[in-house]
């Protein structure tokens, strides 16, 4: 998605590279456009370095293309942060006097203000007719944190944190991309004898999922083998992140177990809770506390199938005789077919237990074959086929994904969605799938 981020001269424009940064890690395309006094706060080139994109405040740069109304106009969202008693004056106005006041006035896409000022000057009658008057337009100003401001000064009027105003800018991203129809996924026909055309599942709707809990499990274990070594994998925890977002826009309180991840859980972000672990023996404990209580259960980690049957207490080394150790496996436990077995037998549970495959395919069955057969022996409810390898899926932004339902659900087999895009896509097509048994 492309975003303009607008910049405003606050002291609060440093958190602002920090919001940054989160769009951009989630693939998005970032415009900054920084008013002239913010650059006394933060300068160009941290925004150029960060974007990957051109900076400027002039409307006199790019006029070839015309850029002081391009960029409003190839907009899928416009988020200011922080924006000053100054802009929110400026926007309500109408101005047009740099780069980002054009920029708001030629843009149709939804447009998300983030104030940030002094406590009496939040308050004050001016800023608070402005506030109305945008809102009035349909432009969203979202209410200031109450905390420290600069100085000794407490009250409302500051910066919101990062993570909650990009929580707010994903819930938009989604609402806009099931307004356009983006992502949506095709039905597979790679087995016609026991594929079922499903159609596209759409994306969740904002609210759908407000009262459901939902468990996801996310990134790899780690299984130790002495004080510095450990049998990993390579899971960076990206798709599991985008289920967690994806369910959070849609209105679930989510209970997010993160295991090693390349990207960083959100410290503070509306609807999510974070717990870390780091081996199959604590996901198994996590999950087990966690699922009676939830409505849907995301099982998308990769865990580790076996761990060293002995932890030496001491770095294992390099002996004189040349003799290479030996080092004993053992299975780590079926958190998935242990939790489908315990929801049967107490008859309480998860109402949808989501399993993942991540399958390289053999000299025998190929992937889809691996995952119906272990979507029978799991017994879970969907199950997501991933094909991986050391070049596909893991890091990566854009992913192919299986959507596999057990045959008893089905007219004829299991049915197969297939969808090829980004995580993000990929985590609305599963909650889609996942949020029809419990609405």
């Amino acid at each position: 998605m492309r975003i303009v981020l607008g910049v405003s001269a606050g002291i609060a424009a440093y958190k602002a590279v920090h919001l940054l940064r989160l769009m951009r890690e989630a693939g998005h395309q970032v415009d900054v456009i920084p008013t002239p006094a913010s650059e006394k706060f933060v300068g160009r080139a941290t925004w150029e370095a960060i974007s990957g994109r051109p900076v400027t405040t002039s409307v006199f740069s790019g006029v070839d293309e015309v850029r002081h109304v391009r960029l409003g106009q190839e907009a899928d969202l416009v988020v200011v942060a922080p924006a000053t008693a100054d802009l929110l004056a400026r926007a309500r106005a109408g101005m047009a006097d740099d780069l980002l006041t054009t920029t708001l006035l030629a843009s149709e896409a939804p447009t998300l203000l983030v104030p940030a000022m002094h406590t009496e000057m939040w308050n004050s009658a001016a800023t608070t007719e402005n506030v109305e008057v945008l809102r009035t337009r349909g432009i969203e100003v979202m209410e200031p944190a109450v905390g420290r401001l600069t100085g000794k000064d407490t009250g409302p009027g500051r910066l919101p944190e990062p993570e909650e105003i990009y929580a707010r800018v994903t819930e938009l991203l989604h609402e806009i991309d099931g307004a356009a129809g983006h992502g949506t996924p095709e039905a597979s026909a790679s087995a016609p004898d026991q594929a079922l055309d499903q159609g596209p599942a759409a994306a969740p709707t904002p609210g759908r999922l407000r009262g459901r809990t939902v468990v996801i499990t996310a990134g790899g274990t780690r299984e130790p083998l002495d004080p510095v070594r450990y049998l990993g994998n390579r899971s960076s925890g990206k798709q599991g992140m985008a289920l967690a977002e994806t369910a959070a826009a849609a209105g679930a309180k989510v209970h997010l177990i993160a295991g090693t991840m390349d990207v960083r859980p959100p410290a503070q972000l509306p609807n999510i809770t974070v717990e870390h672990i780091e081996t199959a023996a604590q996901l198994q404990a996590a999950v087990q506390r966690a699922a009676p209580a939830a409505d849907m259960l995301i099982m998308a980690a990769a865990v580790a199938d076996f761990r060293p049957a002995a932890y030496a207490a001491q770095k294992i080394k390099k002996t004189e005789d040349g003799e290479n150790p030996v080092i004993t496996l053992e299975r780590t436990p079926d958190i998935l077919a242990e939790t489908v077995q315990h929801r049967r037998s107490a008859g309480t549970g998860p109402a949808v237990i989501v399993g993942f495959a991540a399958e390289t395919g053999s000299a025998e069955a190929d992937p889809l074959e691996l995952a119906r057969a272990k979507l029978l022996r799991k017994g879970c409810d969907l199950l997501v086929l991933n094909q991986v390898g050391e070049t596909l899926v893991f890091g990566r932004d854009e992913t192919e994904i299986h959507i596999l339902t057990p045959p008893r659900l089905t007219v004829e087999g299991s049915a197969v969605v297939t969808l090829r895009g980004t995580k993000h896509e990929a985590a609305e097509a599963i909650i889609a799938a996942a949020a029809a048994y419990v609405v």
